[in-house]
């Protein structure tokens, strides 16, 4: 009897599980943004309604990864970096960035493939630095 090969996950985000994983690492940023007093200064940077930024990040997050570009194709010519020029981000926020996100990517992701989710990290956090100033 021949067995039917499902084929491999051909671009990240096929290999995260999609925009649900996107969508559970971007609402653990958010609440952990929200929740833990590490990231104050983080959390007082944004609006008192996190709804738009939860779906935001994981609708950019989607076609950063490879997935469906609605994000990108919804704000032509915009990136990260782009979308937060106008803000002064310091080196410390910065870092509540890039620790918050690690976190969220270790537990959404860190057991199911970590390689995957070291290098999302990775990539992510060296985004976040860039921002500081």
């Amino acid at each position: 009897m021949d067995t039917i090969e499902k084929p491999r996950p051909t671009t990240p985000y096929e290999r995260l599980g999609g925009l649900p994983v996107l969508e559970a690492i971007s609402n653990r940023f958010y609440d952990l943004m929200e929740h833990d007093p590490a990231y104050a200064e983080l959390r007082a940077m944004h609006a008192p309604d996190l709804t738009r930024m939860r779906s935001a990040l994981a609708q950019f997050l989607m076609g950063w990864s490879g997935g469906p570009r609605d994000w990108f194709e919804a704000n032509p010519g915009r990136c990260m970096m782009s979308v937060h020029k106008p803000y002064v981000i310091g080196h410390d926020v910065a870092g509540q960035w890039s620790e918050a996100i690690g976190r969220a990517i270790d537990a959404e992701l860190g057991e199911s493939d970590p390689p995957l989710a070291k290098e999302m990290t990775r990539v992510l956090q060296q985004l976040a630095l860039g921002m500081g100033r």
